[in-house]
């Protein structure tokens, strides 16, 4: 009796079905390296602010797939060549291009292992997967390292206006509630086609990338640099690097075998061997909330309240400005959290802090959006918007946050 072939599907709130397209992806998906992402959050620490902002990095990379799938359609609809072989590499690099994200995201991004990021992690676990599907992987690793010669197909993968961003945008702003983050991304994808190799925007879908690229300028503004969720985050920085303080001087702090791993070998990614990798992959939320749950109760006084300002969201006064803050503006709250305490400055350090946050919507001197004005003619969306808004977005804005307790000073 022969087998019958089932359809592999997953049911998504925000594009409904997402079929898996081959046997490939879905072995994949079925992978305990991509399974770990269902427990590494999409938005970090903002679902203190946006209590609907619990969706998984599982969920944007499935997405990602999704849109990557549209993309490849609607160019080869378009006589653009796009082989089997490309297709299914296309689907296995965009699917995996988070898989390398630690416990939180972006927020303990560097904390956990050192003077790396996630896409450097990312592509660790992709050539570690390529040797155990006998490499299978081998196009989908050049795609995402971008060194594939059809230059648009890595534009897809990683680019201004690539399917990561496209997936994100939309989903992010839906489980925040954040309306101004939704854009149209299968209309902004239906406008795509490909010139002197170059992923380019038809003139006619030029208002589709401008709401894409001011959407993204709301979001980072009102969603992933929100005041509190910056807070949270370098809270959350602050735990690891205290529980890491203590760990070097011989305290035994209770957490998960993995977590401990970390807190007590400095690694990088240069030492990041394959028993690392392995131990970072069974790394997730989960290990650092429950070790937040403990340390709670720990007798150092810095790493218990800062635990405790977490799971209480009674978090630090952050104030935020255009200008600098100077080491003076530092120095009185400093002052008066070591007497109210009784803590060292170095101590009273961990409560109070300044630094800065950056935000820049559009890029002109990296991987440009081009829009396609004639049959043999293009320029960049800057060039031929008349959104007044659009080349203030090409503008690269900083500002600047002191946080101090919430005590009378």
């Amino acid at each position: 009796m022969n087998s019958v072939k089932k359809l592999k599907i997953f049911n998504d709130p925000i594009y409904g079905f997402i079929t898996i397209p081959n046997v490939e992806v879905f072995n994949l998906i079925e992978h305990k390296y991509f399974q770990r992402l269902r427990r590494i959050s999409q938005m970090g620490l903002s679902y203190l602010v946006y209590p609907g902002a619990h969706h998984t990095r599982f969920h944007h990379a499935l997405g990602s797939m999704h849109l990557m799938q549209k993309a490849v359609n609607v160019l080869r609809f378009k006589d653009v060549t796009i082989s089997n072989e490309e297709e299914s590499a296309l689907y296995m690099a965009i699917l995996l291009h988070d898989i390398g994200h630690g416990p939180f995201s972006h927020a303990m991004e560097n904390s956990i292992v050192s003077g790396t990021s996630h896409e450097d992690i990312s592509l660790r676990f992709m050539q570690k997967l390529n040797d155990e599907f006998n490499g299978s992987l081998t196009l989908a690793i050049e795609l995402f390292k971008g060194t594939y010669p059809k230059k648009f197909m890595c534009q897809l993968i990683s680019s201004q206006l690539d399917m990561d961003r496209a997936d994100y945008l939309k989903r992010d702003s839906f489980y925040a509630g954040v309306a101004e983050g939704n854009i149209n991304s299968e209309r902004l994808i239906s406008m795509l086609t490909v010139f002197n190799n170059q992923l380019v925007i038809e003139k006619k879908g030029i208002y589709s990338a401008e709401k894409f690229l001011i959407a993204r300028r709301f979001m980072y503004w009102q969603v992933y640099l929100h005041k509190t969720s910056l807070v949270a985050e370098q809270l959350l920085i602050r735990v690891l690097k205290r529980a890491k303080y203590l760990a070097s001087n011989g305290e035994q702090l209770q957490c998960s075998v993995a977590l401990n791993y970390f807190l007590t070998q400095e690694k990088s990614l240069t030492y990041l061997d394959d028993e690392a990798l392995e131990v970072f992959s069974k790394l997730d939320d989960y290990d650092i909330v429950s070790a937040i749950k403990n340390w709670e109760n720990h007798s150092d006084f810095v790493l218990k309240t800062l635990c405790s300002m977490i799971l209480n969201r009674s978090l630090l006064k952050i104030k935020i400005r255009d200008t600098k803050f100077s080491r003076n503006d530092l120095n009185e709250p400093l002052k008066k959290v070591m007497k109210a305490y009784n803590l060292s400055e170095d101590e009273a350090g961990y409560f109070v802090f300044k630094g800065e946050i950056f935000n820049l919507a559009y890029q002109t001197n990296t991987q440009n959006i081009n829009v396609l004005v004639k049959s043999n003619k293009v320029k960049d969306i800057t060039k031929v918007s008349d959104h007044l808004n659009l080349k203030a977005l090409s503008k690269p804005v900083t500002k600047y946050y002191k946080c101090v307790p919430k005590i009378k000073m």
